[in-house]
């Protein structure tokens, strides 16, 4: 199955583009923006807004609505031995489609939930299934979810006594994925860029893909259209006054927002000074968009870049790390009112980075454990904090 990517914008031309009528952007440009040798894909990706009325400020986000792998799509096809063109019902409206297209663009069939293995159990015999959704089964059932897909549901815990409408009816509709905006509309009018790190990863013995992030790094193509809408980040902004300075931790494809935040500042000439970490594996093949801080940098837009590359040395460094060893420095900027920004990976990074935060105010301050967290929660609460994790 082809990914169908020509639809136009005419339909619903009238109304402003939103989650719910998203905007076929145009894609300008799409690059790998890591070297050959590298462990990682991560794509940077220009759209054309031209046309559509949309605009972004820095901190907001991107959503796109995608489709779903077309192999993925034909193997669960092949598995059930349904026909793609056989017409399902979808959604609370009950619109009809076939259901090679309901499985491609409408229903979400990479993501497993308790509720769709609960519900599917009554569509066989399968004993396995059976116990598994049970409630006193519940903690097997959460790890039996996490990493797998419809396909590996369907394929288990057969035989089916099940319709392809039974099977759809179980499933969620897809979600739009949200990214970080790369760009700034006053340094690029009428478009928009963004930085996506490929998703793929091995587990329970087959390879698996991220939904968006593979559509965009595999089959989209220049010229290709995107169902886009921007999703405003009220809780993630520039300073209001441009004299302020701002510390920018960004590692990874966390240094989106900052392109955003670093390319506004350009346009508007800020008087505020910049400080950027930024950090990943490799200098030579991962340090994203390079040539562009260094040369913001000569022209004084930013003020400091300290980078850590993590796989470069025998102790791994990360940016907790460069932050610990600057933090004479940082608390400084933090006395004279600099805005702190973290942007990345929730569940490490950012933990790691806000303990850092602690201890940097903990010693520079000479306070108490307690009086550095209520230096930090201050900061919060004149906005001067502000995270952007996922």
């Amino acid at each position: 199955m082809q990914l169908t990517l020509e639809n136009t914008n005419t339909k619903s031309d009238k109304l402003p583009f939103s989650r719910t009528n998203p905007f076929q952007a145009k894609v300008l440009k799409n690059i790998n923006l890591n070297g050959s040798g590298s462990t990682k894909e991560t794509r940077h990706i220009e759209l054309s807004l031209k046309g559509s009325g949309l605009s972004y400020n820095p901190g907001d986000a991107l959503g796109i609505v995608p489709s779903n792998d077309p192999e993925l799509v034909a193997a669960i096809l092949e598995e059930m031995h349904w026909d793609e063109e056989a017409v399902v019902t979808v959604g609370k409206q009950g619109e009809t489609l076939p259901l090679g297209k309901a499985l491609t663009d409408h229903c979400e069939i990479t993501l497993l939930t308790r509720k769709i293995l609960q519900q599917a159990a009554g569509l066989t015999d399968n004993t396995e299934l059976q116990n598994l959704v049970l409630a006193e089964n519940a903690d097997q059932l959460k790890e039996y979810c996490y990493g797998r897909d419809l396909l590996d549901m369907l394929r288990e815990f057969g035989p089916w006594k099940a319709t392809a409408q039974d099977i759809v009816s179980l499933l969620r509709k897809m979600t739009p994925r949200l990214y970080s905006i790369a760009s700034s509309i006053a340094a690029n009018p009428d478009e928009v860029h963004l930085t996506i790190g490929a998703v793929r990863y091995t587990s329970h013995n087959r390879n698996r893909k991220g939904v968006a992030s593979i559509l965009c790094a595999d089959r989209v193509q220049e010229g290709d259209l995107l169902p886009v809408f921007v999703q405003a980040n009220k809780h993630f902004h520039l300073p209001d006054s441009q004299d302020k300075d701002i510390i920018m931790v960004g590692p990874g494809t966390g240094i989106a927002p900052f392109r955003s935040f670093i390319q506004e500042r350009a346009v508007n000439k800020a008087e505020g000074r910049a400080w950027l970490f930024f950090g990943d594996q490799h200098e030579a093949v991962d340090f994203l968009y390079q040539n562009e801080l260094e040369k913001y940098q000569q022209d004084g837009v930013l003020t400091r870049v300290d980078t850590a590359f993590s796989r470069d040395s025998n102790q791994k460094v990360y940016v907790q790390h460069k932050m610990l060893e600057n933090s004479k420095e940082l608390f400084e900027w933090f006395k004279n009112g600099a805005y702190f920004y973290v942007c990345g990976d929730k569940e490490r990074m950012a933990k790691d980075v806000n303990e850092a935060i602690i201890n940097v105010i903990e010693k520079e301050g000479a306070m108490s454990r307690e009086d550095a967290e209520a230096y930090l929660k201050d900061m919060q609460k004149q906005g001067r904090y502000q995270r952007d994790v996922y």
